[in-house]
């Protein structure tokens, strides 16, 4: 017995590649990840900043549609990327021509968006999203802000022959500390810190310390925030003469 190629053989042939490389694609969509920082970003006000966002494994994304958002505006959109260009149509105000991508990093998978002339304002929660894959990452952007301290003279102590130093300092995010050092670096003890939060949403700090009159006595105010790692230092001398 002969047997004979029916004349549909080539077609069904052809729908099965075409639906094999379909299947294919689409287990391959859901093997990618998209990955983010596990811990919150920080910048200081006035400073350009990379949001991380990445493709596992790596991937050209420059043919893709993502959108970077803050949920929390409206419209949402910080920056979208949709065929191959930038997409500036309801792009929230406030991020206008501060906003951009690494094409070149694009095509390895890399969709890091970079923030510049950060504002106090941009604090948040950022989502970096495929809408293709319906999948996400979120990055909180922690804006630190920074000032130096005033010391001024309060007054004068009599019972110890000691004056009265203030230190204040405003314009603070997110919250400070506020030290009094000695000369040799040791700490000193002071009255509560005074920590107010303006309109604003900067925080002002302030305290007061007695310290006895001595000879070279070096004091310093320290304002520092410890997730930023940023400090600012004023130094005062106090003599050790007779203050009337």
């Amino acid at each position: 017995m002969v047997l004979k190629r029916s004349k549909g053989q080539p077609t069904s042939r052809f729908a099965f590649w075409i639906s094999k490389g379909l299947i294919a694609g689409i287990i391959f969509a859901g093997q990618i990840q998209v990955v983010g920082p596990s811990q919150a970003v920080t910048v200081m006000v006035g400073d350009d900043i990379i949001l991380p966002c990445h493709l596992k494994p790596a991937s050209d994304a420059s043919g893709m549609t993502f959108e970077w958002a803050r949920p929390d505006l409206k419209p949402r959109f910080v920056h979208v990327w949709h065929e191959g260009q930038d997409l500036h149509v309801n792009q929230h105000s406030s991020f206008k021509g501060r906003t951009s991508v690494d094409i070149t990093e694009l095509k390895h998978g890399d969709i890091s968006l970079k923030l510049s002339k950060v504002k106090h304002s941009d604090k948040g929660i950022y989502r970096c999203y495929f809408p293709d894959l319906d999948k996400e990452i979120t990055v909180q952007l922690v804006v630190g802000s920074v000032s130096q301290a005033v010391v001024k003279l309060a007054g004068i102590d009599q019972s110890i022959s000691g004056v009265v130093l203030q230190c204040e300092s405003a314009g603070w995010y997110p919250e400070p500390e506020l030290l009094w050092l000695d000369a040799d670096g040791n700490l000193l003890s002071a009255g509560p810190t005074e920590t107010l939060r303006g309109p604003d949403d900067l925080y002002t700090a302030s305290s007061r310390v007695t310290v006895e009159k001595r000879h070279s006595n070096n004091i310093t105010c320290r304002v520092q925030q410890r997730n930023t790692n940023q400090s600012r230092e004023t130094h005062i001398h106090v003599p050790g003469k007779k203050i009337i």
